[in-house]
């Protein structure tokens, strides 16, 4: 359930200057955290792009490589052709000098045998040439590659450098202004919060809708109502990190397009009363709740912002009307309010918020009936 803060929005709003100045820190710590983390990523980064080229290098050197095994294996094989001529030729040589068809016949089938080897390596050969075609486009397109991304990569190299030293300067601006933040914060309360930001990453949590927005946990009411007075640093029982309210974030109920219904009056006779003083004693705001019961009168007494309850609970013979003519002097306006003498006791030294923000609305309601009534008199009087 969303709670809409309709009174006393300036005192609640106010905020210790210890918290404002964790507030700050906490959104200077967490740029100093980006910061770091991006300075330590750019090395990475720098590193990353490296390889990238180097990836590039291997490929042109792997095209390289196979155009020089190309061309020795072609001066190999023309080397092979050339002691196959050679034999050949000693043959026929031979052949010249035999006495007999038999080792005539030997010496020719070797010729022929190593006519097939020239032939079949000059086969290889062709084969070589015309792959050594696709051998140079392929060292021409690396090398094109290269060139185009040596280029590209230069160019983020340099915008790498050049964010590290923006960076490196932001660093140091925030880090001046941490310090700065830090010298306005208690050494108690400053190790509290550095204690659990290095537990959970933050140290404190806004608080919203009853409950503590890091950890979901639902806030008891006395704590809630502490936290939006803002008049001490509350310390979230759960996970610990340093509790913050903003009025800004509570929802704004939109006013009502249809007519608004008169503001239903509280029962004189009623066993129960709630009140509103502006001014009561040393106190300043209050809230006055009086019960009637078995001849006894109740008064209670609640700080009207916070909803804590002031003092003791005082208990008289008699009507609270009589019994506690004290409390009727001055200014005061009758507030509605339908909590029995058991929902009250339940309550303990804290008023809950939905009684607490009834009796603002109540309060608001009757203002804007007393306005209203006395606008018209001077509207029928034009």
């Amino acid at each position: 359930m969303s709670h809409v803060l309709k009174l006393g929005v300036s005192s609640q709003s106010q905020m210790l200057p210890e918290l404002q100045n964790l507030l700050e820190l906490q959104k200077t710590d967490r740029e100093i955290l980006r910061l770091n983390e991006e300075i330590a990523a750019l090395p990475k980064r720098v590193a990353a792009i490296e390889q990238k080229l180097a990836g590039t290098k291997a490929v042109l050197e792997q095209a390289e490589a196979a155009v020089k095994a190309d061309d020795a294996a072609r001066r190999k094989y023309e080397s092979t052709i050339q002691d196959l001529q050679q034999k050949i030729s000693k043959y026929r040589d031979q052949s010249l000098e035999v006495k007999t068809n038999e080792q005539y016949r030997a010496l020719q089938h070797e010729i022929d045998f190593a006519q097939q080897e020239i032939r079949a390596t000059e086969d290889k050969i062709l084969d070589m040439m015309v792959s050594a075609e696709t051998r140079e486009k392929q060292v021409k397109a690396a090398e094109a590659d290269l060139k185009a991304e040596t280029r590209e990569i230069e160019k983020e190299k340099e915008e790498a450098r050049q964010r590290s030293a923006e960076d490196q300067q932001q660093l140091a601006e925030w880090t001046a202004k941490r310090d700065q933040l830090r010298a306005g914060v208690s050494a108690d309360l400053l190790r509290h919060y550095d204690r659990v930001v290095k537990l959970r990453k933050t140290g404190l949590s806004e608080v919203r809708d009853h409950k503590c927005t890091a950890c979901q946990v639902m806030l008891r009411p006395q704590t809630y109502n502490e936290v939006r007075s803002g008049e001490q640093v509350v310390i979230c029982d759960s996970c610990q990190r340093i509790l913050y309210f903003d009025p800004a974030a509570e929802v704004v109920v939109e006013k009502p397009t249809t007519p608004a219904r008169r503001r239903p009056r509280p029962k004189a006779d009623a066993p129960q009363g709630w009140y509103y003083r502006p001014e009561y004693r040393e106190h300043g705001e209050v809230l006055l709740g009086f019960s009637n019961a078995n001849s006894m009168a109740t008064r209670r007494i609640y700080d009207f912002n916070t909803g804590r309850q002031i003092g003791d609970i005082v208990l008289r013979e008699g009507d609270y009307h009589l019994a506690f003519p004290e409390d009727f002097s001055g200014d005061y306006i009758r507030l509605n309010g339908s909590w029995n003498e058991a929902e009250v006791e339940s309550w303990g030294n804290e008023m809950p918020m939905n009684a607490l923000d009834s009796l603002h609305a109540d309060l608001q309601a009757a203002r804007t009936e007393n306005s209203r009534r006395h606008s018209e008199p001077a509207e029928a009087a034009r």
